[in-house]
């Protein structure tokens, strides 16, 4: 098996990042965080927030950037980013924030996630005109402690929805 090698997502990727997206939702904060997100909140908002179509259409948008970290064909993570879209009194839209930044789980520990990161944040900072933006879920301690690494600290916190259920979410900003 062949290192990962991380590249720009394609518009053909739309299908297996959908895929990958649902897939790495559920293993992180279903599974492996246990929020007991009612099914009639999960499933429509896996299907709204990782659908086919949805995801074609952000790739395809050009304020947002994707990446992919694939390896003999299969994609085993992603990052995003676009224009920063947080609840937050000092963000705009012409600030740069990382949307999602997702490994599978059977991925994890191979430094694909720092080296995505580090990808999404070379694009950001040629891509704002403020400060870099993540939200972030509260309990979530390896991820803060990773963007924290970054130079990220908390900014701020908002409820983020999947359907009617609320997650506690953090706004982190560096700059």
């Amino acid at each position: 098996m062949s290192d990962a090698v991380i590249r720009p997502a394609r518009e053909q990727d739309a299908e297996a990042l959908a895929t990958l997206g649902r897939q790495v939702f559920v293993e992180t904060f279903v599974e492996g965080f246990g929020i007991p997100y009612p099914p009639e909140d999960l499933d429509p908002y896996l299907d709204a927030s990782f659908g086919i179509a949805t995801t074609r259409a952000r790739l395809i948008d050009p304020a947002q950037a994707w990446w992919t970290a694939e390896r003999d064909g299969e994609l085993l993570g992603f990052a995003n980013t676009g224009p920063m879209s947080l609840p937050h009194p000092e963000g705009r839209p012409s600030h740069a924030e990382l949307r999602r930044l997702y490994v599978a789980r059977s991925a994890q520990g191979l430094g694909l996630g720092t080296r995505l990161l580090t990808k999404a944040l070379a694009w950001m900072e040629t891509h704002t005109d403020g400060p870099l933006w993540i939200g972030v879920w509260s309990g979530n301690l390896k991820a803060q402690r990773l963007y924290a690494a970054y130079g990220f600290a908390k900014a701020g916190h908002y409820k983020y929805p999947v359907g009617s259920w609320y997650d506690d979410e953090f706004i982190l900003r560096r700059g």
